[in-house]
């Protein structure tokens, strides 16, 4: 089979990270204004509070804002008696996102070692890219597994690749599959079709045909790239030209009474 290859680790998901930007700054407009209006309305600067309150949060999902203006806005938050929101995952990836990996690193940090799934695959993300700080596989391994150990699909779907590529990790096929699988499960399009090129090459599991053919049609229906979906329709198709109508029909029936875990 001529199958085309892996999706390769440096790939970005573009259209995955352009929506979790759009909510992420979302979430964060919504924590700087939370608790400030409905303190300040029962004041007879209601209007004035209101009004600040809802510009700067439209000015930091916006981007306009950057984050040394966030600490002067917090000050005076402590001053009335208001408590400030803490960091979160949502306002680190928005940072990222927006590439003010300094601000992203700050506030990943701390959550990541105090256990946070989504800061750890976050920050290990920037120690795989090397964004903010030095670029370090092992380190991106490290932190990438506490996230997969955690349930992370993202940071399964790394992992699983850096086991395949051997960065950071020995190289190790049936430890990528599994990792692969993981994320799979959870309905990675990306995972699902690596774990379909796994199946179809024998490769770190024993090759099974229907398995692969199913990952494949499962991928393709999940992946928003254009470019990814008609490869993982090319390599179902490949993979179908070796297999009978029943083992055909199989991975077509497995692949409808498919639903995430």
């Amino acid at each position: 089979m001529s199958l085309l290859p892996r999706f390769a680790l440096s790939r970005q998901r573009a259209n995955e990270a352009a929506l979790q930007q759009k909510v992420s700054a979302l979430q964060v407009a919504l924590n700087q204004c939370k608790g400030v209006a409905t303190k300040w309305r029962e004041t007879r600067y209601e209007i004035i509070a209101t009004v600040a309150v809802i510009s700067l949060a439209i000015g930091f999902a916006a981007g306009v804002y950057r984050e040394p203006l966030l600490q002067p806005v917090m000050a005076l938050a402590r001053h009335v008696g208001i408590a400030a929101t803490p960091p979160s995952a949502d306002a680190a990836n928005a940072a990222y996102q927006k590439g003010d990996y300094k601000d992203a690193l700050a506030m990943v940090q701390p959550l990541a070692e105090a256990g946070d799934v989504r800061a750890q695959s976050l920050l290990g993300l920037m120690y795989y890219r090397g964004r903010a700080v030095a670029q370090d596989d092992k380190e991106a391994a490290t932190w990438f597994r506490r996230a997969a150990d955690g349930g992370d699909a993202t940071a399964q779907f790394y992992l699983g690749g850096m086991y395949a590529e051997g960065r950071g990790v020995p190289q190790d096929f049936a430890e990528s599959a599994q990792w692969y699988h993981r994320a799979a499960d959870q309905g990675d399009g990306q995972a699902q079709y690596n774990l379909g090129l796994a199946y179809a090459r024998g490769e770190g599991v024993e090759q099974n045909l229907v398995n692969a053919h199913m990952m494949f049609n499962l991928s393709a229906a999940r992946l928003n790239d254009p470019r990814g979906r008609t490869a993982a329709i090319k390599n179902r198709d490949q993979v179908a030209g070796e297999m009978t109508s029943e083992q055909i029909s199989e991975a077509q029936k497995l692949a409808r009474d498919w639903h995430p875990k």
